[in-house]
């Protein structure tokens, strides 16, 4: 029987589950700076944000209405650090691309790097048959604004396998297949 780390490994190099796929633990940039993880752990995937975010503002005095969410309630921004409003939120996307196999599960929770800080990573399960990149959600739930850096880790993948599941997401054609930018609520 393989160790996580093993089966995670063999899935992401065999399968093409993870997309690009760091074998290891990385937590120092090229240039010896200290960097919030990502790469493979003894449990579990560390994911990375991309540096593309959805900064939630509210210049509209708008509801929040998963039926009917206004596009114009985000700022578009490509930056290296995000600053996330206080009490707000931004909506971003995973380095990595997945393929998630119709035999695994996976769940994704946030690092406890930025939990410590009052900022909280919520992401969906990965259903089985799922494949694209992860839309992230990023809380700031502190009164003061908070820095997101890119391209370092921000959560992490849990797998678990079990037997084929009967209708996968993607034989169902999840509304969520496929993505591969920022996507934002659909019903």
């Amino acid at each position: 029987m393989l160790r996580n780390d093993e089966w995670i490994e063999k899935q992401a190099t065999t399968h093409a589950m993870i997309e690009p796929f760091v074998p290891h633990l990385v937590r120092f940039s090229p240039e010896g700076e200290k960097i919030v993880s990502f790469g493979l752990s003894s449990f579990g995937y560390d994911i990375r944000v991309a540096d593309e975010f959805k900064v939630f503002t509210n210049v509209y005095n708008s509801i929040v209405d998963p039926k009917h969410f206004r596009d114009d309630s985000f700022v578009d921004m490509k930056t290296d650090e995000c600053i996330i409003p206080p009490n707000s939120f931004a909506l971003a996307r995973s380095v990595e691309y997945f393929r998630i196999p119709k035999t695994v599960l996976a769940f994704c929770i946030g690092k406890s790097t930025y939990a410590r800080c009052g900022i909280i990573v919520n992401v969906t399960p990965f259903e089985p048959g799922w494949e694209g990149y992860v839309t992230i959600e990023i809380s700031n739930t502190t009164p003061l604004p908070a820095k997101i850096y890119a391209n370092e880790g921000i959560a992490q993948v849990v797998f678990f396998e079990g037997e084929p599941c009967k209708v996968s997401y993607a034989d169902r054609k999840g509304k969520y297949m496929n993505q591969v930018g920022i996507v934002g609520p659909m019903v």
